[in-house]
């Protein structure tokens, strides 16, 4: 062979080879990330009832990256008579008198959730009366009973834009023993505590929003 031809030969050749390792050490750089995992920010949002708030999608991918999820998102909520979404944004607004609902952010066939929590921006006179909304005593007196147990039926209430308005079922309520529990799925409140419980003083503590709370004592004897 030629002197020339075999230089051109050799060079090609090297070419070639050096091409081939470059190609090597660049594996996967080609490849695009997968999206593994998803999850919605803020993690529990909060919306002030007739106000807006925009929640986010964000991606963790197959190379742990992470970036947020600007298109095929598809968003839900579990109550939209506490807290709507738009479907396409992710722009909750808060409902009614307000509450906690599960929204939900779905992509490439995986999903993700978070609970938001909307309010009445200002309202006064929050507590925890007896009976039925507005007929009721309020604010409750101490509750007694004895250590084989019953039960009471109480409401949450506030004053909004000088009208009493009833908070029972927006508001979370928080017995201070795992022997007492309220359902406060619907107005009034049924709260139970359990036969057997034992003697002494516990609470039961009913927050609204992220600034009004009422606690109600239970002395059992």
């Amino acid at each position: 062979m030629p002197t020339r031809l075999l230089s051109k030969f050799c060079l090609s050749l090297i070419s070639v080879l050096w091409l081939a390792v470059v190609l090597s050490s660049c594996k996967g750089f080609f490849v695009h990330p997968t999206l593994s995992s998803i999850s919605v920010q803020p993690p529990s949002p909060l919306v002030e009832v007739g106000k807006t708030e925009n929640l986010q999608a964000w991606g963790t991918y197959s190379d742990d990256s992470r970036s947020q999820i600007t298109s095929g998102v598809v968003w839900s909520s579990s109550d939209i008579s506490r807290v709507s979404i738009d479907q396409n944004s992710g722009v909750i607004q808060g409902e009614g008198t307000g509450g906690a609902a599960t929204v939900t952010a779905a992509a490439q066939g995986l999903s993700a959730t978070a609970t938001a929590t909307s309010y009445l921006g200002t309202i006064s006179n929050f507590e925890i009366c007896h009976g039925t909304f507005d007929t009721g005593t309020c604010p409750a007196s101490t509750w007694s009973l004895s250590t084989s147990g019953g039960y009471e039926y109480l409401y949450a209430k506030g004053t909004y834009n000088g009208s009493a308005i009833d908070l029972t079922a927006a508001a979370t309520w928080t017995p201070s023993n795992s022997d007492i529990s309220c359902d406060n799925s619907t107005s009034p409140a049924t709260c139970t505590v359990s036969s057997g419980i034992t003697a002494g003083t516990y609470t039961i503590t009913v927050t609204y929003g992220t600034s009004y709370s009422a606690t109600l004592t239970i002395d059992i004897s």
